[in-house]
């Protein structure tokens, strides 16, 4: 039975877990590279850390992860120190720290350092979590010792990761989160194993498709047995005395009450597709899902009515009416039919099926008339209805021998082949004759089916293809082209991973747009509705700080340009050295930018990637490749299209290109580097530059060494580095050149006899 398998590739959903864990106050967190070692370099950035500091993600992205921008004249070195020693060893470290926001105001923080492994249990990330504690200062400095101010602090951040609170005695609690027994570990950096219990289901394997097929039989029948026992047995068993003790149900009857019940129990035990196309595995969300949806209509048609049976208890004429409320589980069939909606021959055949099951129905009541008709009227002087009529021709009368009890009659059979005879004959058309309505019941009934006969004759057979094509065309397109694409990579024999991302990328794309070309159906209307109706489809993406200042008419023009685009896990949307296109906004999932197998920054949504050079006419490389995640919607605008936008509007072209520098979260444009700057001299002048600047912080921050002549010294503010600039004025063979500080450091300048100062 064919199904939606959904999205199932795996993700590495360590973006998504860490935001979704840090819902609270504990939000203020980054994230630093832990392979480019000393500098750690910022890879991410919460909206909470943005907050507290005051700086924009964008200004914070490829800093140093100890966040020397917020140290201040009261910052502690000490503490400083320890955090660097922390950060190379690749261990926790918490502490309580003054730091500095943009503004200039101090403020106290509980600091926490905690690496984040991946699969091999490599450290590749640092979580560094920041939490103000001024107010918390403020209030208990003057009455907190040393000893209880350590058990103060709080592990909250981390606590938010692990999901595990310790519940003990309120003076002595603290949140953990590496407790060895009971708290979960901290999230990976890693590609997420699916977490599926054996005893879950996969709504698309093979032995749930072969236990709908089941199913769908069992559904069948009792739409078929169901309206018979009602109208033919049970009036048999009235005319017995109202018991059906003698009249056990059939194996089957059982066989089929007792798989409806069974699959109820699987349906809490199976796997479903969300509303965003991805697979649900957790047992919760499917009881409740299944809960709110099918379970009420199962439960009736499950209910064991055949079962009394086994018990010994009489079953009367009302019992067998209750089992009407069976045929709801035809509402689960109608859901199921839409699976077999891709195939033209499977739909004539249900189409049929239904016009039979219909007739089937008819003949029921027909009979179910006619044979109230005889027991509510004297069948001594009462003979005109149809029962009576083919009694007659049969030789088989309805009266005992004496003429006062109501027996004999048609045989089961005959009585059912008649009467299906009737409803076919009535529905297709106007009848024959042969078998005729005579009293008014009948007669009332008899116009109903030819009523209702008419609009099934025209819809089933008069319009079978006008249907098809009306009711299923966009289904029928859709799996014409599946069958396309399925084609073209049978032929040219392309790889099983492949074929997955162009069946994943096609599967998604039409979920979004349903098949329609937005631009060919757009490009009839006026352009003053089209722009309208572009700006809302992107509003998302307008909405960024970039175009505040952008015109209506601007943002007009720009909106039909933006175009949308989808990645699958561990696809590529940029390599490195790739010719620069467009530039890219994230409006789902999370995607990393990398090079040289290094992270470098971790993107989610809402962030903006691109370049920085818009306007002029010229072939931008990218520095690094950008890959995907999880799954990811972006947005994006070409250069070119961007261009001749901002061709059109000179005034607002000078404030994007100044607006997009601080907006870029990542800048691909080949040769972009952090503000940093090398200064470069030869040893001879090393001696007297201690001299000159050893007493400041600048000589007692971290050094690391390049090669066995040669070091790297990192200043930690804009201060620091002005005063090595002023310093640097008085030796003539300074030179400095712009590097970006988190690649490996080369320079043709330096030789044995060079030391290289980082200043950042």
């Amino acid at each position: 039975m064919p199904v939606m398998r959904g999205l199932i590739a795996p993700q590495n959903t360590f973006l998504d877990t860490i935001a979704t864990r840090f819902d609270g106050t504990h939000s203020n967190f980054v994230l630093g590279n832990a392979q480019v070692k000393s500098l750690y370099p910022i890879v991410y950035c919460s909206d909470g850390f943005c907050d507290l500091t005051g700086f924009a993600r964008g200004e914070l992205m490829q800093k140093s992860c100890m966040c020397h921008f917020l140290y201040g004249a009261e910052t502690s070195d000490r503490l400083t120190l320890q955090m660097q020693k922390a950060l190379d060893e690749r261990r926790e470290f918490k502490t309580e720290i003054i730091l500095y926001k943009k503004s200039g105001s101090q403020f106290w923080c509980l600091l926490d350092i905690v690496p984040i492994k991946n699969e091999k249990s490599e450290v590749v990330l640092f979580l560094v979590s920041h939490k103000d504690i001024t107010e918390n200062k403020k209030d208990q400095d003057h009455v907190v010792g040393p000893s209880r101010a350590q058990r103060r602090r709080s592990r909250a951040v981390l606590y938010q990761l692990s999901g595990h609170l310790q519940k003990q005695d309120k003076a002595k609690s603290k949140l953990k989160i590496n407790n060895v027994t009971n708290a979960n570990p901290v999230p990976e950096y890693k590609v997420a194993d699916i977490q599926k219990s054996r005893f879950i289901l996969l709504h698309y394997g093979a032995f749930k498709a072969g236990w709908d097929w089941l199913i769908l039989l069992a559904t069948f029948y009792v739409a078929i047995t169901v309206p018979y026992n009602v109208c033919f047995t049970a009036v048999e068993i009235r005319e017995d005395g109202g018991s059906a003790a003698r009249n056990p149900p059939s194996v089957s009857d059982i066989l089929v009450e007792i798989l409806f019940i069974i699959d109820i129990a699987l349906n809490f035990r199976t796997t479903y597709v969300s509303t965003s196309g991805q697979v649900v595995y957790d047992a919760r969300s499917i009881c409740i899902h299944y809960v709110t949806s099918w379970l009420f209509v199962d439960l009736i048609a499950a209910l064991p009515f055949d079962l009394l049976y086994a018990f010994n208890i009489s079953v009367n004429f009302g019992v067998h009416l209750l089992k009407t409320v069976r045929l709801l589980r035809l509402l689960r069939l109608l859901q199921k039919l839409d699976r077999y909606s891709q195939y033209s021959a499977v739909v004539l055949t249900l189409l049929m099926s239904t016009f039979a099951l219909l007739a089937h129905w008819m003949a029921c009541v027909w009979y179910f008339i006619g044979r109230s008709e005889i027991e509510s009227n004297s069948p001594s002087s009462w003979d005109i209805g149809w029962l009576h009529e083919l009694a007659k021709r049969l030789g088989t009368p309805h009266l005992n021998g004496s003429l006062t009890m109501l027996g004999g009659g048609p045989s089961v059979r005959s009585s059912y082949v008649t009467s299906l005879y009737f409803a076919l004959s009535s529905l297709t058309s106007v009848g024959f004759g042969n078998v005729s309505a005579n009293t008014d019941s009948e007669k009332i009934f008899s116009i109903c089916t030819m009523l209702i006969g008419a609009l099934m004759h025209a819809v089933v057979f008069g319009n079978v293809t006008a249907i098809i094509q009306r009711m299923y065309s966009r289904r029928s397109l859709y799996h014409t082209r599946t069958k396309d694409l399925k084609d073209f990579i049978r032929v040219h024999r392309l790889p099983k991973a492949l074929e997955q991302r162009m069946m994943e990328c096609f599967q998604t794309t039409w979920s979004v747009n349903n098949g329609i070309d937005v631009s060919e159906l757009l490009k009839d209307f006026p352009d003053e509705l089209r722009a309208d109706i572009a700006m809302h489809l992107n509003k998302e993406l307008l909405q960024l700080s970039l175009f505040e200042s952008a015109s209506r008419g601007c943002l007009r023009s720009l909106s039909l340009i933006i175009k949308t685009s989808f990645c699958a896990p561990g696809e590529f949307l940029i390599r490195q050295g790739d010719a620069l296109q467009a530039i890219y906004f994230v409006c789902s999932g999370s995607m990393e930018v990398l090079k040289d197998n290094t992270v470098l920054a971790i993107l989610g949504r809402g962030d903006l990637i691109g370049s920085d050079c818009l306007t002029q006419e010229e072939v931008i490389k990218t520095n690094a490749c950008v890959k995907a995640l999880t799954y990811c919607d972006l947005q994006y605008i070409s250069l070119k299209g961007l261009r001749e936008v901002l061709c059109l509007y000179p005034d607002y072209a000078q404030k994007f290109i100044t607006e997009i520098q601080h907006d870029l979260t990542y800048n691909l444009r080949e040769g972009h580097t952090t503000e940093a700057e090398i200064c470069i001299w030869p040893r001879a002048y090393w001696d007297l530059f201690i001299l000159c600047y050893g007493a400041t912080r600048f000589l007692r921050n971290t050094c690391l060494k390049v090669c066995p002549r040669q070091r790297v010294l990192i200043c930690r503010s804009r201060k620091s580095c002005h005063h090595l600039s002023l310093i640097c004025c008085y030796f003539r063979d300074i030179r400095i050149i712009n590097l970006i500080v988190y690649t490996r450091i080369k320079c043709r300048y330096a030789n044995a006899d060079t030391w290289i100062f980082v200043c950042m």
